[in-house]
């Protein structure tokens, strides 16, 4: 059951499930709620005025607002669950919060879970014997923040604050109180953000006091020897009893390869990182946690953990500072995944204010697809292969240089734009791939139906010679020549309206189920490093996006995924809204729909060109 609430002056509305605090709905509508306790009730900051709906008063209540306000609708709203339609009264920000832009086009608070306070702290007499513990705790409290220490943070404490003449930095991540450091630190204060992907890791390091990124770099996956897909990955841990062990080795190494790498780079010390967001799909965060992945391979297709969890860095071997905490993004379903969340995050397409339907497609061998607006959004997956990869390709290779990534046909010319601006190519990574194809469709050397011409076919139709020429067959397979030995082959073309008929096919189902037709899209965003290169118009061409009206309204949104991982790193207000979402968009089972294999079929064919 969801109920709307309103939320005054602001005049913003949104409807969140019933249990919902106030404080939460308010950061999914994207409205700031003060606080410096992160919603735990300790701070008595964020005080609403419920003119419609006020629940009982909790303790936390009593502790920060007097009883004639109480009496008045006052309350913590993040004491304040939602139990029915509510009208809210929200006191403006007294500061304006420094902002960063992230995801697409996002201006986000910084606000991160990561916080350093400074102290100066009366020294004890013998008129006040409090223990160190009790002055810090008291101390604190005073500032707003209510913690528990950690025993190493115990162990510290007396020859911390001693040799320091009283005067500490305390490093709070969530509601714990992780280290003590001598003198005020507070402008040194970093996490990571990263983005596991099955063939790349991403790693943005990120100063949490400014929102800057400091440095970023990926390397391959180092699990890729094992597999280039998921299901790989999850067979060498069902075939081998180190399995497990070994891949998720394999990605902390990855990790601390690339973070070793940023700190050189830097000069920033390791144990001013605090904290890790990770994002990935269910298989790569579960082989990170060290979770069996083997029951997401097999129907009913069923994760360890749906959740977003939390845990010691120190736990899994990342090498920051010793009491970092790592956080996961949660996942919608087995394949989609906490990068797709992120990628929601980074985009706002379920939180958008102004109800148009926008689509989301992170093109890759699993392709995940997201549709909707803010008053209701659904998600699916849909099994590409790797066609768009480059692989199973005959001239097919992954986006390095020497790869073409993109074709236009010329009054008969191919020209060719090749990674790295080499001369002479070594084959076609995916986003050549959708070019060339598209190309040949507009040019009607391949049919509707995927068939490519022979050359008397093409001949009758007056195409051009130039074109006609490049008409070859090796093995009594057709083939249309680009030239230095690079081919494109019918199968090659049959695997491309594979993977993209699975995608429109499943982008098909969503709309039937929201009612929505192509050009009722406002936009369409394609995530993933694929969807960054690829040409929207050869997109549309080919029918692995709908028909609309404007290319325009196609749009590459980058990495989103590692977007959403900063934006949750650096505002602790989106981070709770990133946990909420699977409670506000509904998965789509793909293989659980009679007619997903009537709408594949028809989903194959490439679309009559309308303009």
């Amino acid at each position: 059951m969801k109920y709307q609430i309103t939320f005054l002056p602001q005049n913003i509305s949104t409807h969140a499930p019933e249990g919902t605090t106030v404080f939460n709905a308010a950061n999914w509508a994207g409205l700031a709620i003060d606080s410096t306790c992160g919603g735990r009730g300790t701070c008595g900051k964020c005080k609403v005025q419920l003119r419609s709906g006020a629940n009982s008063i909790t303790e936390a209540d009593r502790k920060f607002i007097s009883d004639p306000e109480l009496a008045g609708g006052w309350r913590l709203s993040c004491r304040a669950p939602i139990h029915q339609d509510s009208i809210c009264d929200v006191p403006r920000l007294m500061t304006s919060p420094q902002a960063a832009l992230l995801g697409y086009g996002r201006h986000v608070a910084i606000d991160p879970n990561v916080a350093k306070v400074f102290l100066e702290l009366a020294e004890p007499t013998l008129d006040d014997q409090q223990s160190d513990l009790a002055r810090v705790v008291a101390a604190l409290d005073k500032e707003g923040y209510a913690a528990h220490a950690l025993p190493d943070v115990w162990r510290a404490l007396p020859k911390t604050v001693r040799a320091s003449d009283w005067k500490i930095t305390c490093v709070l991540v969530g509601d714990e109180l992780i280290a003590l450091e001598p003198g005020d630190t507070r402008a040194k204060m970093y996490g990571i953000a990263l983005d596991i992907g099955t063939t790349t890791v991403v790693c943005a390091l990120v100063n949490l006091n400014n929102g800057a990124v400091e440095a970023v770099q990926s390397a391959l996956n180092a699990q890729a020897p094992f597999g280039a897909d998921v299901i790989s990955r999850v067979s060498h841990t069902m075939m081998n009893d180190d399995g497990l062990a070994v891949l998720q080795s394999r990605i902390i190494a990855t990790i601390n390869g690339l973070l070793d790498q940023q700190l050189s780079a830097t000069g920033i010390a390791r144990e001013n990182i605090y904290e890790a967001v990770a994002v990935g799909n269910a298989t790569m965060l579960h082989i990170l946690l060290g979770i069996d992945p083997e029951p997401i391979s097999v129907a009913p297709f069923i994760p360890a953990i749906l959740e977003s969890v939390t845990l010691p860095t120190s736990d899994l071997g990342l090498r920051t500072h010793p009491h970092a905490r790592l956080t996961t993004l949660p996942h919608l379903g087995a394949y989609v995944g906490a990068d797709i969340v992120a990628g929601i995050l980074a985009t706002g397409i379920a939180r958008n204010k102004d109800d148009k339907f926008r689509l989301f497609i992170d093109v890759g061998t699993n392709g995940e697809i997201v549709l909707g607006s803010s008053a209701r959004t659904l998600s699916t997956a849909a099994p590409a292969g790797p066609a768009f990869e480059g692989a199973q390709i005959k001239c097919g290779m992954r986006a390095s240089d020497g790869a073409i990534e993109g074709v236009e046909i010329r009054d008969g010319e191919i020209h060719l734009q090749i990674i790295g601006g080499v001369v002479r190519p070594s084959g076609i990574c995916g986003s050549g791939l959708v070019d060339i194809v598209a190309e040949l469709v507009k040019c009607k050397l391949v049919e509707s139906s995927g068939k490519l011409l022979r050359p008397e076919e093409a001949r009758a139709l007056g195409i051009s010679e130039k074109l006609i020429a490049r008409l070859v067959e090796e093995n009594s397979v057709r083939a249309f020549s680009l030239g230095n030995d690079i081919v494109l082959t019918q199968p090659d073309i049959r695997a491309l309206q594979f993977a993209k008929g699975a995608i429109a096919a499943g982008v098909q189902v969503l709309m039937q189920q929201l009612g929505v037709a192509a050009n009722d899209l406002h936009e369409i965003l394609l995530a993933g490093s694929f969807g960054s290169y690829i040409n929207p118009a050869s997109a549309r061409t080919i029918g692995l996006v709908p028909w609309v009206d404007d290319v325009k309204k196609i749009v590459a949104v980058g990495n989103s995924a590692g977007e959403g991982a900063k934006i949750a790193l650096l505002n602790f207000r989106e981070r709770e809204a990133a946990k909420r979402i699977p409670e506000f968009i509904e998965y789509v089972e793909l293989s659980g729909r009679a007619e997903f294999n009537d709408i594949f079929t028809d989903a194959l064919a490439f679309p009559v060109q309308e303009s």
